[in-house]
């Protein structure tokens, strides 16, 4: 039996394996129990990682930092490749508001730190400790550490130490805490989460309203004869035609059809540029050309073709070629109309209309293939990752510090999944990550590195909060991380009319929190929170490196 004892006390690769996937599978299984109506989900394995860890179960330094690492590299970069089509948009509609709702929390943060400092009698070495694991930023720790070095270099490794055990003790109920005020708030508020997601999604509807179709008669006289394509402002308008019946006889509208009184035209846009189409056109039609008999049909292709990815619809000319009409595109669940400037992404869906055997050619050119659609890209992940490792690495130099910041292994994959999604296809590579490939790297990221931090925290964690400093700064790094994010919560429900599931993506990403935003998500049954997340995520993340240096700089000699 000794070999099995050893897979268990034995630093090797084994060993390893055999520790982090019995944390992971205890977790996962403690997630799934229900506690008054509440499970954690994979935030169980956190606690699962603290018990092993307790227990004396460890790995090698080298392999938890590397697992940790790596598994917290993989969550964010699969977050920014879900978020990232739509990150922009959401910026822009919502970014200044929630940015200022996650830089209070940051600045609620720091003035506590500071009082416990101050007033509370705690060495600055564990206070700093206490600001980065109850807010749970692990940049800021290094970012702290290093200013401590810089300062101080003497007392350097004793007061690094100690900020260590800090953030040790205060990690835990920094993710805990977290997913407590989610669930506070839900209860103080009395939050159906379904209906506040569903009032989110319509928001967004509202904001981005679904094409609809509409059927009109021609009766402009000043279009009688001019071609559908030369018809004023119709390019701008996002509204493409997909079928005429002239003289009773239906065919593909084409940018030659030639128009006339008495026609009838289908066309699919937004309701108010439909609006003006009717306006420029002439009435709308009780007649619904889609569904009367005739030799056209409507088909929905996926772009799986590398060769048409980047080109627009009217670079592939299917219109005048094939008679066919792309009316819509959907990508990431949002539709919108193929404008002259809208290329095409690897997933896209197509709607095309047209004659059955012109249809099937048009098939062939897109791809429509769910064998190459569901094989994953697996170049282009690992150049991602390569280049956020890297960009994370780059320290930037600000005056009054003693050295750069940096975004670390956190932030830069995450800003650079946001741009390549954005970016979707770039020098050859196609950067596509089918959703079951995303949500698995996803799972899998985050339990690695909850695990990790368990075991890493757990042969100190009990020793440290049953011993009476210990439980002064549990309690210390609870209220880092609790007072700040029930203010931002009670502020932002009461006062702003936030929305539950933005409230959740704010929070967690208000503390650079992915087991939080793990929990939200598992909680609303949506990715809708990651949108909100990304959007502070960065500003945040700058703002808690500069927090721990700037906390070491100013206070170290007060």
């Amino acid at each position: 039996m000794n070999w099995f004892v050893q897979l268990f006390n034995a630093h090797s690769a084994a060993q390893a394996v055999v520790v982090l996937g019995l944390a992971i599978t205890l977790g996962l299984a403690f997630g799934h129990i229900r506690f008054f109506g509440i499970r954690l989900g994979v935030g169980g394995v956190l606690f699962s990682g603290l018990a092993v860890g307790h227990f004396g179960l460890s790995l090698n330094h080298e392999v938890l930092e590397f697992a940790r690492e790596f598994g917290l590299i993989l969550f964010v970069y699969t977050i920014g490749m879900q978020v990232g089509p739509g990150f922009v948009d959401s910026l822009r509609r919502r970014g200044f508001r929630l940015n200022a709702m996650a830089t209070l929390i940051v600045i609620l943060g720091v003035l506590l730190t500071v009082a416990f400092h101050l007033w509370g009698g705690l060495p600055l070495g564990t206070a700093v400790g206490l600001f980065s694991g109850g807010t749970t930023n692990t940049p800021s720790l290094a970012a702290a550490s290093q200013a401590f070095k810089e300062v101080a270099p003497a007392l350097a490794e004793e007061v690094v130490a100690q900020a260590g055990l800090g953030y040790a003790v205060a990690y835990p109920f920094g993710i805990f805490g977290i997913i407590l005020v989610m669930l506070l708030i839900r209860m103080v508020f009395r939050i159906d989460p379904g209906k506040e997601l569903s009032q989110m999604e319509e928001q967004a509807r509202l904001l981005n309203p679904p094409l609809e179709t509409m059927t009109l008669e021609v009766q402009n006289p000043n279009l009688d004869g001019m071609a559908l394509g030369g018809v004023p402002g119709i390019g701008e308008m996002g509204v493409v035609v997909s079928r005429i019946m002239a003289d009773g006889v239906m065919h593909a509208a084409t940018p030659e059809t030639h128009l006339k009184r008495g026609m009838l035209i289908h066309a699919v846009g937004r309701p108010a540029e439909l609006e003006k189409l009717r306006i420029l056109v002439g009435v709308a039609s009780a007649t619904d050309l889609p569904r009367l008999p005739g030799p056209l049909k409507k088909r929905r292709f996926v772009v799986t073709q590398r060769g048409v990815v980047g080109k627009t619809v009217p670079e592939l000319n299917l219109a005048q070629r094939h008679e066919v009409t792309v009316t819509r595109i959907t990508r990431s669940g949002t539709e919108f109309s193929p404008g002259p400037g809208v290329t095409l992404h690897f997933g896209d869906i197509v709607g095309c209309v047209g004659a059955p055997e012109q249809l099937a050619v048009v098939e062939r050119i897109l791809g429509n293939s769910a064998k190459d659609l569901d094989h994953p890209h697996i170049l282009p992940i690992f150049v991602g990752i390569l280049l956020g490792t890297v960009l994370g690495s780059v320290p930037v130099a600000l005056p009054g510090l003693p050295s750069g910041i940096k975004l670390g292994v956190a932030g830069g994959p995450l800003l650079v999944s946001i741009l390549l999604s954005r970016l979707h296809h770039f020098g050859g590579m196609v950067w596509y990550m089918p959703q079951s490939a995303n949500l698995i790297l996803r799972e899998v990221g985050i339990s690695l590195f909850l695990a990790c931090v368990g075991l890493k925290a757990g042969d100190r964690f009990v020793d440290a909060v049953t011993s009476g400093a210990g439980l002064y700064w549990l309690l210390a790094g609870a209220c880092i991380t609790f007072v700040p994010l029930m203010i931002a919560g009670l502020v932002g429900r009461i006062f702003l009319k936030c929305n539950y599931a933005s409230m959740c993506g704010l929070l967690a990403g208000s503390m650079t929190d992915p087991p939080a935003l793990a929990f939200a998500g598992q909680m609303l049954g949506s990715d809708a929170p990651a949108s909100v997340y990304a959007t502070v995520y960065p500003l945040v993340m700058i703002l808690r490196i500069l927090a721990g240096q700037l906390l070491v700089l100013l206070l170290y000699s007060v």
